[in-house]
């Protein structure tokens, strides 16, 4: 039973194709996706034909490579970034690119959400969840208020992985675990909070697609696109979020987990079978792809920061791996706030990095570049910390995406969180879950005894090799650079100097 799992990223698209029985990836693939260039500080935009360009090209490739065993699919799944907004108009066409998960020119939209109902708190005890400006739901407030005419010619309100279903099936549908990152699902009932759809615009709930469970599948694959890519008849899963897929990608499918994906984002996450609310609304309340919940942690700069290290010193990944390495935990002195886009966690949609410390002993490559590295890590440290308060917890940190592919990296992380680290035999984890979840869909629709247990156990495997161990020695160094990021963080914040 063969299985397509696509991963339609912020900065690239993967796909492979999964054997589901033997647990086998028997071919994949993977190309960059271009941003809307010349735009303001603030907003990232894609437009979103971009992503079906680039991914058919990528299946295209996996194709080639699976060859006449292609006849032998029986199921395709999509996941993609959360929150990005995708409208259509009545021919169904985009009317606008899609505005992407790290655009934080909404920030004032999703402050005004917060208070529209008291405050936070009370946002909170409505959806599971306070309001961000990476949601959906103020990137629709901002779009009524800066786009009036595009609002007013809005059909249909998509999430990327809802409009990649769509050009795969023709039908419109949003699951619930991609949907509760819109900021306008109560998590605990998984419907829509309609008075905040009510305060954004009295016609939005219309605009909006209907719910199913991810459970179910979104359709059949249009039998043009089977034609054309030679497969014939495939049933399309409902997918879902990258991070709901990289849960399943990465055998996240039982309480007692934690993956850490640092991807274009940095996340951390784990299951649950009941909602887990954040008073302090520092951890999102998802639900996930398998009609349970997903607790998760995130930091919005992680890929983009590396990439601007590389570049500012002209350096590969050979190098830049080198350079951290021969530079000391704590690098130095130096504390780097890892800001460059706004952040999430803490919520500071307009704060800018900062490299505090510098000396004329530790003004050099080495120590910037592990500078960096470890301020980045030591972000997503405090979302470790959070979840631990709201009662999760494991023995293992799994982690995933391209990041995670970096010995130095795997070690700056179990240092800094203090529990081992390992990686697994197949990096992308949200392209291998969404084609798990692909033959889960597939199978209970025929009514297999294939279990979506038993495909993760066949499929996820844990490579020992990338174990990495926290050693004790850089314990209480790195327990003093936490906080003293925290305090950084905090105090600069306070005096509006981020």
């Amino acid at each position: 039973m063969l299985c397509v799992g696509i991963d339609s990223g912020t900065t690239a698209c993967k796909a492979l194709i999964l054997d589901a029985e033997s647990g086998k990836v028997l071919a994949s693939a993977g190309a960059p996706q271009p941003f809307v260039e010349g735009l303001p500080h603030g907003h990232v935009e894609q437009d979103p034909r971009i992503w079906i360009k680039v991914a058919e090209s990528v299946l295209g490739a996996c194709l080639e490579k699976l060859g006449e065993r292609r006849r032998e699919i029986v199921a395709i799944g999509v996941s993609a970034q959360q929150h990005g907004l995708v409208v259509l108009d009545d021919q169904n066409q985009p009317l606008r690119p899609a505005k992407l998960w790290c655009d934080t020119s909404t920030a004032e939209q999703a402050e005004r959400l917060n208070r529209a109902f008291g405050n936070a708190e009370e946002l909170i005890r409505r959806t599971g969840n306070a309001m961000v400006s990476g949601y959906t739901a103020p990137k629709l407030l901002w779009l009524k208020e800066n786009e009036p005419e595009a609002f007013e010619h809005t059909r249909t309100v998509l999430l990327p992985h809802d409009f990649m279903n769509f050009w795969l099936t023709g039908e419109r549908q949003m699951e619930y675990g991609d949907a509760s990152g819109t900021g306008l699902l109560d998590v605990r009932t998984r419907t829509w909070c309609e008075p905040l759809a009510q305060f954004i615009d009295s016609s939005l709930l219309a605009k909006l697609p209907p719910l199913r469970s991810s459970t179910r599948p979104a359709g059949l694959l249009r039998a043009k696109l089977g034609e054309r890519w030679g497969i014939g008849d495939a049933l399309v899963s409902a997918g879902g979020g990258d991070n709901m897929m990289g849960a399943i990608g990465t055998g996240n499918i039982r309480p007692d987990c934690l993956t850490l994906s640092l991807g274009a984002s940095g996340t951390i996450y784990g299951f649950a079978e009941t909602p887990v609310i954040d008073p302090r609304g520092e951890i999102s309340a998802f639900c996930d792809s398998t009609d349970h919940w997903l607790p998760l942690a995130c930091t919005m700069n992680v890929a983009n920061v590396a990439e601007r290290l590389r570049k500012l010193f002209d350096w590969d990944m050979k190098a830049l791996e080198k350079n951290v390495a021969e530079s000391s935990p704590g690098a130095a002195g130096i504390t780097f706030l890892p800001y460059l886009q706004g952040e999430r966690l803490p919520d500071l949609p307009h704060a800018s990095g900062v490299l505090h410390g510098l000396n004329l002993e530790n003004t050099n490559r080495r120590d910037v570049g592990r500078a960096v590295i470890e301020g980045i890590i030591i972000g997503l440290a405090r979302g470790l910390k959070r979840l631990r308060d709201l009662g999760l917890s494991a023995d293992e940190l799994r982690i995933t995406g391209g990041g995670g592919k970096s010995p130095i990296a795997r070690q700056i992380v179990a240092d800094v969180f203090g529990m081992p680290v390992t990686g697994l035999k197949t990096w992308e984890g949200g392209a291998l879950g969404t084609a798990i979840h692909a033959a889960w869909t597939f199978c209970q629709v025929k009514g297999s005894p294939l279990s979506l247990e038993k495909i993760v156990k066949s499929a996820v495997k844990i490579d020992r090799k990338t174990r990495a161990e926290p050693r004790k020695e850089n314990a209480t160094l790195y327990a003093e650079l936490r906080g003293r990021h925290a305090d950084l963080t905090r105090k600069l914040a306070a005096g509006g100097y981020l």
